[in-house]
């Protein structure tokens, strides 16, 4: 029988009691609990590459850059050709801000675990629209930001040589609204890494709000630190949930699997 523990009031949630995969009552569970909950955690399911495909698909279609549904997240440059980019992702971010349709949910698979660090944080940003004072709603409204890879890769590199900064720029940037109104009638925040600046707004008044509503989204009450044992399965609602790796070291085993599940829905 499957059984749900909340991992914080505010967010996420643990599911006990999973027996198969195949059960459409198990799936239909995951997939409500991931809309509401935005996180969820199945601790020991320990799945093999097949698996996480299966399990994956049973969720949504399953995106496959390069012709492969398996991402392996390493900073090892033997186990993972994007491990310097990787680096990006210890900042807080949203997948797929400068594509037109963002991925609806990622999942990671933990293989190996860092011995220090190396945990995963998670921030609601529905939650923190929610409980944001409305004269700050008001002060939101209509905003619009744009997103860029360049953005995040400075927080990493702030002094790129030309060769760097022409790679950047050859990514298309994006614009997206500040607050999303959603198909289903609820409200979440577009931020993070990749927010280069707000439409119509000075650079320094544009930067002090993003920074500003970043540090509202990520503080305590609206966030999930996940500490990783190996054979744990994460499943995240990227569209409402910031995210950020917490440093480990380089030379640290860890390492995850992620796949991603298409989204259907285009920014605001």
């Amino acid at each position: 029988m499957i059984e749900t523990t909340a991992l914080t009031p505010s967010m996420g949630v643990q599911v006990h009691g999973i027996d198969s995969l195949d059960d459409d009552a198990v799936i239909a569970a995951c997939l409500e609990a991931l809309k509401w909950r935005g996180v969820l955690l199945i601790r020991g399911l320990d799945l093999d590459e097949a698996g996480q495909v299966a399990f994956s698909k049973k969720l949504g279609p399953v995106l496959a850059p390069a012709g492969k549904e398996i991402f392996t997240v390493s900073l090892d440059p033997s186990k993972s050709p994007s491990a310097e980019y990787l680096k990006g992702t210890f900042h807080w971010h949203i997948d797929d801000t400068t594509n037109d349709i963002p991925a609806k949910a990622t999942m990671l698979a933990c293989k190996h675990a860092a011995m220090v660090g190396g945990g995963t944080e998670f921030a609601s940003t529905y939650a923190a629209y929610d409980n944001l004072p409305e004269h700050d709603r008001k002060r939101y409204e209509g905003l619009r930001v744009v997103h860029s890879f360049e953005a995040s890769q400075r927080l990493v590199n702030p002094d790129p040589t030309e060769e760097q900064l022409a790679a950047w720029r050859r990514l298309p940037t994006h614009e997206t609204a500040l607050v999303w109104d959603r198909k289903d009638g609820r409200r979440s925040l577009v931020l993070g890494a990749t927010a280069d600046h707000i439409v119509g707004v000075p650079e320094s008044e544009s930067r002090e709000i993003l920074d500003e509503l970043l540090a509202w989204t990520t503080q305590e009450r609206f966030s999930y630190t996940h500490e990783w044992q190996q054979g744990d399965v994460v499943i995240w609602d990227n569209t409402g949930m910031l995210h950020r790796a917490l440093p480990y070291d380089p030379s640290s085993e860890r390492l995850m699997h992620r796949t991603t599940i298409a989204g259907n829905e285009a920014w605001g």
